[in-house]
C-alpha cells in the first residue's frame, strides 16, 4: 500500500492525495450506516480529468481497487470503500463548463451540486428537472452514478432522461466521450445510458452533458391533505393515477415522519393525522386550476381532511417543506436504515399495508416517505443507538420489505441504487441470464475488477 500511496503522491499535484486518518475515515463510506466498509489507503481529491486518469492508471498498475465518490450522500453503500482501496473523490471538480441556450444543454463537471446547477442555468432561463431530496448536497456525478430520481420525476423523469453525453475515465485510464449534444442521436449503442446508473463499476464519470428545459411556462400549484391512515392516503394516490392525472409531484409522508418534523419545527398537526399527501401541478392557467381541483376532490373522496391549496411560490414551498425536512428529522431519532422499493402505482396501498405489518411483526419503528405518484416508496427503519437486537430486527424487516415488493411486481430499488445493501434483492430479482449479461459487460470494461468492486449487482467484482 505504501508503494501505491507514494506513486500517487509523486504523480499528482500537491494537496490532491490525502492520507490523514480523519479524512480516510470520513471518506470510507456514504450515508448508508448499515453497509460494510473498510479503511482506504488514500483519498485522491481530483481537480481535473488528468488527475483522475493518473490515479486510475496507478491503481490499475498495482491491482488496487478504486472507489469513486461524490458528496457521500448515497444511501445504499455504493461509495463505501474496501480496505486498502483508493477512494477517488470528484467533489472538487465543480465547474459548469458550458451552458448552450440555443440547444438547451449544459456541460458540468461531476462535483457540481444539483442545486447549484439548477440555480446557474436559471440565469439563462433554463431548468434542470431531476431533484432528489438531497439536491442541496448531492453532486451531479453521484446523481448520474445512481440514476437519481426525485420529487418531480413522476412527470419529468429521472437523471438518465436528461443525460445526453458523458466523459468517462475507463478502468485502464483511457478517456471515452459517449453520447451527443444534439436533441436526437442513435449512432451506436447507448453507452451514456449504460454508464448512467452503473454506480461507478464500469467507469468514472468526470463530466456530463445534460438536457435542459425552458424555465418559463410553468405555474406551480400545490395541494396537500391530511389522512387518518396510510391506506386512505394510498387510495388517494391510486385515485389520482386512475383519473389519468400526471402531477409534477405526488409525495407521501406518514405519521412518524410528520410528528418528527412537527416536534423539531414546533408545528401543530390536525388531530388524528396519520399521513400527509403533497401534490403539485405545473400546467399554466385554467388547465392547472382544473387539475388542482380534481386532485383536491380525490383527496376529499379518499378521506382527506384539511385539504389546502396554494399558488404563491412561497406558500407552495411552505406546504412542501415537510417533505424536505422529513429525513433529517428522522435522523434525530436514531440510525436510519433507508429502504427504496418501487411497486406498480396500483399496488401502493397494499405495499404500505405490508410495511406496517412488517413493523408490527418485527417490533421496529418504520417511517414512510414516498414518491407515491410513481410507486417509489422509502420506508425508513429506525433502531436505537447501541441496541444490537433492534438492529437485527430492523434488518429482518428490511429484507421482508424487499421480498414483499418483488411479490407485488416491483423492483428492489427505484433510485438509490443497489450498492451493497440491495445485493440480496438484486440477486433474487435478476434472472441468471441477465446476471450473466451484467458480468459480461463488467468484464469487458473492467477485466481486473478494480472499479468499485462488489457493488451494483451480485458477483459484480468478476
Amino acid at each position: 500500500m505504501d508503494t501505491v500511496v507514494s506513486a500517487l503522491i509523486a504523480a499528482l499535484p500537491h494537496g490532491v492525495v490525502d492520507t490523514d486518518p480523519e479524512t480516510l475515515d470520513r471518506c470510507s463510506h456514504d450515508d448508508a450506516e448499515w453497509a460494510d466498509y473498510g479503511l482506504p489507503a488514500a483519498v485522491v481529491f481530483a481537480t481535473s480529468v488528468e488527475d483522475v486518469v493518473a490515479a486510475v492508471r496507478i491503481a490499475a498498475a498495482h491491482g488496487i481497487a478504486i472507489v469513486p465518490r461524490g458528496a457521500g450522500t448515497g444511501l445504499s453503500g455504493g461509495a463505501n470503500a474496501t480496505a486498502g482501496a483508493v477512494v477517488l473523490s470528484l467533489e472538487r471538480m465543480t465547474r459548469v463548463v458550458e451552458v448552450n441556450v440555443a440547444e438547451r444543454y449544459a456541460v458540468v463537471e461531476a462535483g457540481v451540486l444539483n442545486d447549484d446547477l439548477r440555480r446557474h442555468v436559471a440565469g439563462f432561463g433554463l431548468w434542470y428537472p431531476p431533484d432528489p431530496a438531497s439536491q442541496s448536497i448531492s453532486t451531479i456525478g453521484g446523481n448520474v452514478a445512481t440514476n437519481a430520481g426525485g420529487i418531480c420525476c413522476v412527470k419529468y423523469g429521472v437523471t438518465r432522461d436528461y443525460v445526453l453525453g458523458l466523459t468517462v475515465v475507463l478502468a485502464d485510464g483511457r478517456v471515452a466521450k459517449v453520447g451527443r449534444t444534439t436533441a436526437k442521436g442513435v449512432t451506436g449503442y447507448d453507452l451514456a445510458g449504460l454508464f448512467t446508473g452503473s454506480e461507478g463499476t464500469l467507469g468514472i464519470v468526470v463530466d456530463a452533458t445534460l438536457k435542459l428545459l425552458p424555465l418559463a411556462g410553468r405555474e406551480e400549484r400545490a395541494i396537500v391533505g391530511y389522512f387518518r391512515s396510510l391506506t386512505d392516503a394510498g387510495n388517494a394516490v391510486a385515485a389520482v393515477s386512475g383519473a389519468g392525472i400526471i402531477p409534477s409531484a405526488l409525495e407521501l409522508i406518514d405519521r412518524t415522519c410528520l410528528h418528527a418534523v412537527a416536534e423539531w419545527q414546533g408545528w401543530d398537526l390536525p388531530e388524528g393525522a396519520s399521513a400527509l399527501l403533497l401534490a403539485k401541478v405545473d400546467e399554466p392557467g385554467g388547465r392547472g386550476e382544473e387539475l388542482a381541483a380534481r386532485i383536491a376532490d380525490a383527496f376529499h373522496a379518499a378521506g382527506g381532511a384539511q385539504v389546502e391549496r396554494a399558488v404563491d411560490p412561497d406558500e407552495v414551498a411552505r406546504l412542501f417543506s415537510a417533505r424536505r425536512l422529513a429525513y433529517p428529522a428522522l435522523e434525530r431519532l436514531g440510525p436510519v436504515l433507508t429502504e427504496d422499493v418501487c411497486v406498480p402505482r396500483a399496488a401502493v396501498p397494499e405495499m404500505l399495508a405490508r410495511i406496517e405489518r412488517a413493523a408490527a411483526d418485527e417490533d421496529v419503528v418504520i417511517a414512510n416517505i414516498a414518491h407515491a405518484g410513481d410507486g417509489n416508496l422509502h420506508p425508513l427503519i429506525i433502531a436505537p443507538e447501541g441496541d444490537d437486537e433492534a438492529r437485527r430486527r430492523a434488518k429482518r424487516a428490511f429484507d421482508r420489505i424487499v421480498d414483499d415488493c418483488r411479490a407485488l411486481g416491483g423492483t428492489v430499488t427505484g433510485e438509490h441504487g443497489v450498492g451493497l445493501l440491495k445485493l440480496r434483492g438484486a440477486a433474487a430479482e435478476l434472472s441468471d441470464v441477465v446476471l450473466e449479461l451484467h458480468a459480461s459487460i463488467k468484464h469487458a470494461l473492467d477485466p481486473a475488477g478494480i472499479l468499485n468492486p462488489g457493488k451494483a449487482f451480485p458477483n459484480g467484482a468478476r
